[in-house]
């Protein structure tokens, strides 16, 4: 009896054979799974919160890190030059997708047009060139914007509520960071009219922060850090230094109020990278960057450090308690 066999059952049956092959026989090679390449800004310890987040949701859409889905982490170390370098690693490791803050994406689109990018932490896409438009990004680039038109207010309206008194607020910011600069000159703009004498700030670097904190102590009652690496990367520092001399601050991020700060309003950073996960879903499974709309902050938090108000001797209303997705005490 003759028995055909088609050519789908003889690849079957070949590949079947050669699983059964020894290594040393020289099997085949696995298949490549696709890849993240995952550039943080900063470092692995500093982004933890937000990779596990990131990854997390990877795993809830079936992707599973070492067995769907390989991720290639690199960490600048809020080394800019280093943007670039990272970038042209990915391109050649040839991978299927680059996640990155919205900094470092500026670097990364300037390297491949062609490789998929997912940006978080964005301030201004549009501004920064990033994409054509929030509904339509266009290229290679998609992701989640930070752009918050309101939060600033909100800020030094809590703030004001632990200060009722409030006469003078000093503003620091890294002006080498455009989207800090900008930032300052919205809270310079609405402390202004709320009546408060504004102090501005000015930082470039790590040693311009011990200065700079101290020639504040006897001009603000209070300070206002914007957001950026250089200071994510030193808030204890910034902490201390502003505790030494008697500043309460408020920030954006909680990050910088587990780290001493007295209070923060902003968007939750760990909800917006777990919502990159779902892009790099969508965009390893067919769909081009260009048709993902970026997204905007859903989920705010505010934060309270009662420890560091103690250590000031401030009062932090009840109200304003009731109201905090977080107390630190």
């Amino acid at each position: 009896m003759t028995v055909t066999i088609g050519r789908r059952e003889l690849l079957v049956a070949l590949g079947g054979a050669a699983a059964a092959w020894p290594t040393a026989a020289g099997a085949e090679q696995p298949l490549k799974l696709p890849t993240v390449g995952f550039l943080g800004t900063t470092t692995a310890s500093a982004w933890s919160r937000w990779t596990e987040a990131f990854v997390r949701r990877l795993r809830e859409l079936g992707w599973i890190e070492g067995r769907t889905i390989a991720i290639e982490y690199r960490w600048a170390e809020a080394r800019r030059e280093r943007f670039a370098e990272i970038a042209a690693e990915f391109l050649h490791l040839n991978v299927d997708v680059i996640v990155t803050g919205g900094n470092a994406a500026i670097a990364v689109k300037q390297v491949t047009s062609t490789i998929p990018i997912v940006f978080v932490l964005a301030v201004d896409p549009v501004g920064m060139g990033l994409v054509a438009s929030l509904s339509r990004p266009g290229g290679n680039v998609t992701g989640l914007s930070n752009q918050q038109t309101d939060t600033t207010g909100k800020r030094l309206e809590l703030l004001r509520e632990v200060i009722p008194d409030l006469p003078r607020l000093a503003i620091m910011a890294n002006v080498g960071f455009p989207e800090a600069v900008q930032e300052m000159h919205d809270v310079q703009t609405i402390g202004e009219r709320l009546g408060l004498d504004v102090f501005i700030s000015e930082i470039r670097r790590v040693e311009d922060l011990s200065p700079a904190i101290a020639a504040l102590k006897d001009q603000a009652q209070a300070l206002y850090v914007t957001a950026d690496t250089l200071v994510n990367n030193n808030r204890m520092r910034i902490n201390t230094l502003a505790l030494s001399a008697r500043l309460p601050t408020v920030y954006g991020f909680r990050d910088m109020v587990e780290a001493g700060g007295l209070m923060s309003y902003g968007a939750n950073y760990a909800d917006l990278f777990q919502r990159a996960g779902a892009y790099v879903d969508k965009i390893l499974r067919g769909t081009k960057p260009a048709d993902l709309p970026v997204e905007q902050p859903i989920k705010f938090d505010l934060v309270v450090n009662l420890i560091t108000a103690e250590t000031l001797g401030l009062t932090v209303p009840p109200s304003l308690l009731a109201r905090a997705d977080e107390v630190i005490e």
